[in-house]
């Protein structure tokens, strides 16, 4: 059997799955392909039929969501032409189809339980063509550009005559749901006339356009409505936005659903009265389902990446860190409908991590490695993954670059060090103000467990790398210790001052993970990378996006202008588009030569020990 080899393009042979949706027999999900040719994605809305196990499809759709009554599937499809988004609804059995809207900019689609009205959630701006003006902060957010005086809009939609029946404005990332005819509307509390984002909302119920308010100052959302009963996310009231969320119903009286696990609640539905939700766990994202007593579903190394529920029956999406996600059916037992990528990866050697425990100062660490294919005495280079967030987490999900660079002969080691997602929410505040100190002892205290664990590894060739928070902490690490002799810092942060003022989420995110009072605070410097550059030793690759507002590009350009200010060798690629995300969001061309990149800088700084990086010999071949 002929083999596939890893390479910065074998992403794009795979096909992608996501936002299932069931109704009675019928699955709708959607699936993805990489264009390499025509640097494109290409979306296909696929109707599984449960019982016949047939497929059927509709190109260049997303977002399907079924009627209640289960006669009609709408989706959404764009224009590029007018760049514009259009709402179809078709039969479900002929697949015959209709356009019932075409707007500007539409986020959110929900059917009404009358099986006739949608509830259409979009925005407008100003749009103006010469300036942008604000009087609000922020004045852009990641990947949804400059808000340019952007309200949130909401409309009801009659699908039989193509006309809009009710509309209304909310300030900027408000949200909203059906409530039987009703509409619960989450709109951000503001204090002292800025918005509270994250981490304060008023709820209110809208009909008619008259209002009532239910809830003020609340630190949840409303996530699902049965038409009776409301599903809450998040907490009453929290003092940190890195606090757990957690699930409540209402239905005039809140009442607690899963407080007592203790860990971080993903996504979340009802159905006939029970609440089926994700968490995260120590690595894993397992389902749940709540009917008076909480009971797990999925059991096993794996996330669930996404679910839909209808009539006890789920759909769901489970990826593990061999096998990218596809589609399973629980009906009381576990099935998989799917396996797109199943002939690649017989094809494709994978490589399984091996999970490890540690001490690090006061806390146990979940660690895990990736040991490559090895001659008998061989030493291999070691490469130390770090996640974003810091309430990020690593498990037994896909992670392209790591089985990438282990197909390249690379240890990966990767940890989950105070601060990240799965564990308790002690464990996820103690980052809180101190970050790049005790989580970054415990990174490096997971690498001194995997050499005790693996003595092939060459404790002499040590590269490390991270996208955001990753980024940062690739940043720190090369300021703070030598035993790294490589870096590729993606999109991370080096000052944090600027980071508090120019970034889309500084105003709050900084603010909590650095510390209040950002131009007086001493944390802001002392935890920047910037302000220990000269201790910097080894080679590092600054990897940004122009359009990042999250972790915007001024992090990675002082970092890299103060490195080379000192003779330091740092190199920096900055790609013209893509948001915080664009390492796997990019265009298909421009995640090939981010990979690209990615692998040959390691290779000539951590073998073969050259001098310099020169990318058009690199990329020759790649346009």
């Amino acid at each position: 059997m002929s083999s596939i080899e890893w390479n910065e393009r074998t992403f794009s042979r795979f096909a992608y799955l996501g936002d299932p949706q069931i109704k009675g027999d019928r699955i709708a999900y959607v699936l993805t392909k990489a264009n390499m040719k025509d640097n494109r994605y290409e979306n296909t809305v696929v109707v599984e039929d449960i019982e016949t196990g047939t497929r059927r499809f509709i190109e260049n759709a997303s977002m399907p969501r079924f009627s209640p009554d289960g006669r009609k599937l709408a989706f959404m499809r764009p224009n590029g032409e007018k760049r514009t988004s259009e709402i179809w609804v078709a039969d479900v059995e002929m697949l015959s189809a209709k356009k019932v809207l075409e707007a500007k900019n539409v986020r959110f689609i929900q059917w009404n339980d009358d099986s006739r009205r949608f509830l259409v959630v979009g925005f407008k701006r100003r749009d103006d063509e010469d300036f942008i003006f604000e009087d609000d902060v922020p004045v852009w957010f990641d990947n949804m550009g400059f808000f340019d005086g952007e309200t949130t809009t909401f409309w009801i939609l009659d699908t039989e005559s193509e006309e809009i029946l009710e509309e209304f404005e909310k300030p900027r990332f408000s949200s909203g749901i059906w409530h039987g005819n009703a509409i619960v509307v989450n709109v951000p509390h503001r204090e002292e006339g800025k918005p509270a984002f994250f981490k304060f909302t008023d709820i209110y119920l809208w009909r008619d356009g008259d209002e009532e308010k239910l809830f003020e100052k609340v630190s949840f959302q409303a996530v699902d409505s049965d038409g009776k009963t409301i599903l809450l996310r998040g907490k009453p009231e929290k003092k940190k936005l890195s606090e757990h969320d957690l699930l409540y119903l209402y239905d005039s009286e809140l009442k607690a659903i899963n407080e007592h696990l203790g860990k971080n609640t993903g996504q979340a539905r009802l159905d006939d009265g029970r609440v089926y939700f994700t968490l995260y766990e120590a690595g894993s994202i397992n389902l749940y389902l709540w009917d008076g007593d909480v009971e797990r579903i999925t059991v096993g190394e794996h996330w669930v990446m996404g679910f839909d529920v209808d009539g006890g029956k789920v759909a769901m999406l489970i990826e593990t860190a061999t096998r990218l996600r596809e589609l399973y059916l629980y009906d009381g037992e576990l099935k998989q409908l799917t396996d797109y990528n199943g002939p690649l990866f017989e094809r494709l050697r994978t490589f399984e991590p091996r999970h490890f425990r540690f001490k690090s100062l006061d806390l146990e660490i979940d660690g895990w490695y990736i040991r490559p294919e090895l001659n008998e005495d061989e030493k291999a280079p070691v490469i130390v993954f770090v996640h974003g967030g810091p309430k990020g987490m690593y498990g037994h999900y896909f992670k392209y670059e790591m089985q990438l660079m282990a197909s390249k002969g690379y240890y990966i080691v990767f940890v989950n060090p105070r601060g990240s997602n799965g564990y308790d929410e002690d464990f996820a505040l103690r980052v809180l103000e101190r970050t790049g100190l005790e989580d970054f002892q415990d990174i490096l205290n997971g690498v001194k467990k995997f050499f005790e664990l693996e003595p092939t590894a060459d404790r002499e060739r040590v590269g490390i790398t991270g996208i955001s928070y990753g980024g940062f902490m690739t940043n720190w690490a090369l300021t703070q210790s030598d035993l790294f002799k490589a870096g590729i810092s993606e999109n991370g942060i080096s000052y944090w001052l600027t980071s508090y003022a120019f970034s889309d989420i500084g105003l709050w995110f900084d603010k909590e993970v650095i510390g209040d009072d950002p131009l007086n605070n001493e944390n802001y410097r002392k935890l920047s990378p910037l302000f220990y550059v000269e201790n910097v030793k080894a080679p590092i690759l600054l990897i940004h996006s122009l359009e990042d507002y999250r972790c915007p590009l001024d992090q990675s350009v002082m970092f890299y202008h103060a490195l080379k200010d000192l003779s330091k060798e740092a190199y920096i690629a900055i790609f013209k588009r893509g948001a915080h995300g664009h390492s796997i969001r990019g265009s298909p061309k421009h995640r090939a030569k981010r990979y690209k990149l990615f692998v040959e800088f390691f290779e000539r700084k951590l073998k073969k020990y050259e001098e310099g990086f020169d990318v058009e010999k690199i990329l020759k071949g790649l346009e």
